[in-house]
């Protein structure tokens, strides 16, 4: 099944190439590096859905940042298709595997919970 249509992996090589051209990757960063700031964005998304409980909403600094939950779950995904663009990993490929594998499972995979 094709979900993406190439986009996802154009969107990653979109990603890098805008995080080095901005620095990002002047020093290589490790791969605990990579995985912790992505940690830090679904963090950051907690702390967001904390101030106001609100799931959907999407505010603006006072330099035009934008910021709220969608923001910072934005963050985490461009930083994954970043690391995926740096890496030549196929996320497509990955998606579309793990999907068709999660839909042969049994409901709630046999857990209870």
């Amino acid at each position: 099944m094709k979900l993406f249509d190439g986009k996802l992996n154009e969107a990653a090589k979109l990603f890098y190439d805008n995080a080095k051209a901005h620095g990002f990757y002047d020093q290589e960063p490790t791969f605990m590096e990579r995985m912790a700031l992505v940690h830090a964005e679904i963090s950051e998304a907690v702390e967001e859905y904390r101030k106001d409980g609100q799931v959907c909403s999407v505010w603006y600094s006072g330099t035009g940042k934008p910021e709220g939950v969608p923001i910072e779950l934005a963050d985490a995904i461009i930083r994954i298709l970043d690391f995926a663009g740096r890496n030549g990993i196929d996320l497509e490929k990955a998606i579309e595997e793990k999907h068709a594998y999660n839909v042969s499972r049994p409901y709630k995979h046999g857990k209870i919970a």
